[in-house]
């Protein structure tokens, strides 16, 4: 292939050719209606209430698949206001709504309801309504990645049901503030269901009650912030059996909730998997976040959910991703995919949320990160590289990790490993792991329970690092293509420089001569010679592509 012929096809590949190509390339833009608005939008009528509590008290019937209940809504009024939103899918009826023992009027539109109250309610006081609602809930058609309930049985043909609603919304099955930004600061979630059947939801159980009809309550209490996609409910016929870890912040329990016929397979898979896990992750990211209300893996009716504290498990009890190795190296056969990502997600996802799901490479791209790192603890830094490059089959390409804003929309599902190799490439710039490890169990502590935004957590690890990352950030996170490094010879010189969609590019690289040891330069985005490199040739010049995931072209 002749130069201009291989330059064209690479560069078409990475999306980095000129604007007519572009114009063949890039997607139109997509279109989103008032009710995308509704849903992902932070207006004066959502952030005029700030949650401090919830009381979730359902009935389930699963039977009908019908679910009847209400959700009480504490909260702090951050202006003053007579009207605001909350969310509920309109397939689902709000029966009322009641404010200080009164019924209050509202209105629905798509999967919003706007409730108008007597009177102003004053910034700063606290203040109380309790939704009442009943319905028959979306059923998932392939859950977790469509969103609804799953209603299915065990073994015995005894009922099993579960919530996966991540991107979809919480708002699917039961009333809430339906957005990541004003996660509620704590909860109560009481789930009655027919006698002999259990619910495990999120937090710990405080109570099990006898009612009238056949059926009994759980109440389950959460103590820390929660985001409304992780509330859970799970219903089934559960077996529990339980353990503890020592972990940074003492003792930690742990609680196993699973159908009879998986207990035996159960009690080998999370004895080999859960204890490493939690030691790996508490080492790179810091402590556990959820100490008071423990760590639990709940049998469920499909392959997984970070469901806080209560992390749903479908990987039908197999090392790897249902049996596959996703990175093709054999180190993903060593260990249970769903216990190791989706328990990752209690440090990112969990304990550090995103206010807008167009930046949820927070969560996506450190959790598949942790499966590097988790490798790397259990055999050392070269599987865990080995790994993170094997990761990289996966990676498409094909559009902006950071979605559109305010719309309730995702970016690229390249957010996990493209994540995760944009991660390595900054841990491979550092160049320090004693101060990436800083780094990373900082970013923990820093945004303890907290909402964040995407340019949050740039900003902290320019200014934590001491580097300005954010022209790597940028390119990334914001562009489909990889920067390219060149290099070309001029009377048998190299000189090199960045391709990049990002204005004045630069980021440190590792060359070497072949068999030698490697040296950064610091290319821009215009040419200048590698004085690093005497005597380098076409030959035996060798760029870092094995930690770096970038283009490189040479002339």
């Amino acid at each position: 292939m002749k130069k201009e012929e291989f330059l064209f096809a690479l560069l078409l590949v990475l999306g980095t050719w000129g604007s007519a190509a572009a114009q063949l390339l890039v997607p139109p833009p997509a279109r989103f209606t008032r009710a995308d608005s509704l849903r992902g939008g932070q207006t004066a009528l959502r952030t005029c209430y700030d949650l401090n509590y919830y009381h979730l008290d359902v009935k389930l019937d699963p039977a009908r698949r019908f679910i009847s209940g209400s959700n009480l809504f504490r909260f702090t009024a951050t202006r003053d206001f007579n009207r605001l939103q909350f969310d509920l899918f309109a397939n689902l009826q709000v029966d009322k709504v009641q404010y200080q023992g009164q019924d209050v009027p509202f209105a629905r539109e798509a999967n919003a309801v706007f409730v108008t109250f007597p009177k102003v309610i004053a910034q700063g006081r606290r203040d109380e309504f309790t939704v009442y609602y009943s319905g028959n809930p979306i059923v998932a058609k392939k859950a977790p990645w469509d969103g609804g309930m799953v209603f299915t049985q065990d073994a015995a043909g005894q009922p099993w049901v579960a919530t996966a609603c991540q991107g979809t919304g919480a708002s699917i099955w039961w009333p809430n503030k339906d957005q990541q930004a004003d996660e509620v600061d704590s909860m109560l979630i009481s789930v009655s269901v027919p006698t002999g059947l259990k619910d495990i939801s999120n937090g710990r159980l405080r109570k099990t009650t006898r009612l009238k009809g056949g059926y009994t309550r759980f109440d389950w209490a959460v103590a820390n912030p929660i985001n409304n996609y992780d509330v859970a409910l799970n219903v089934g016929n559960f077996q529990h059996f339980a353990d503890s870890y020592a972990g940074e912040k003492g003792r930690l329990t742990l609680d196993y909730w699973v159908l009879p016929e998986n207990l035996a397979k159960a009690k080998t898979q999370f004895a080999a998997n859960v204890k490493p896990m939690l030691k790996s992750m508490e080492h790179w990211f810091g402590p556990y976040p959820f100490y008071q209300d423990g760590y639990k893996l709940v049998d469920a009716p499909h392959l997984g959910m970070e469901h806080q504290s209560a992390v749903a498990y479908g990987n039908q009890y197999q090392n790897g991703y249902l049996g596959r190795d996703r990175s093709n190296t054999g180190w993903g056969l060593k260990w249970d995919f769903i216990i190791i990502h989706e328990s990752g997600h209690e440090w990112f996802g969990n304990n550090i949320t995103t206010k807008d799901i167009a930046d949820m490479w927070v969560h996506e791209a450190f959790t598949t990160y942790s499966e590097a790192l988790f490798v790397e603890s259990q055999f050392g830094k070269p599987a865990g590289q080995e790994y993170l490059h094997g990761q990289r089959r996966n990676i498409q390409n094909d559009s902006p990790i950071i979605g559109p804003y305010g719309v309730n929309k995702e970016g690229s599902g390249d957010m996990y490993d493209k994540g995760s190799a944009l991660l390595n490439t900054l841990r491979t710039v550092l160049n320090d792991d004693a101060k990436w490890r800083q780094l990373l169990r900082g970013l923990s502590s820093t945004f303890y329970h907290q909402t964040v935004t995407g340019q949050q957590v740039i900003g902290y690890f320019n200014r934590e690092s001491g580097r300005d990352f954010t022209k790597v950030f940028d390119q990334y996170l914001r562009h489909r293509s990889l920067p390219i490094l060149e290099i070309r010879f001029e009377d048998g010189k190299p000189l090199a420089r960045w391709i990049a969609n990002v204005d004045k590019f630069d980021m440190p690289v590792r060359v070497r001569l072949k068999g030698g040891e490697y040296q950064f330069i610091s290319p821009t985005t215009k040419f200048a010679p590698i004085k690093e490199l005497v005597g380098a040739t076409k030959e035996n010049l060798e760029v870092d592509t094995f930690n770096y995931y970038i283009g490189v072209l040479v002339e």
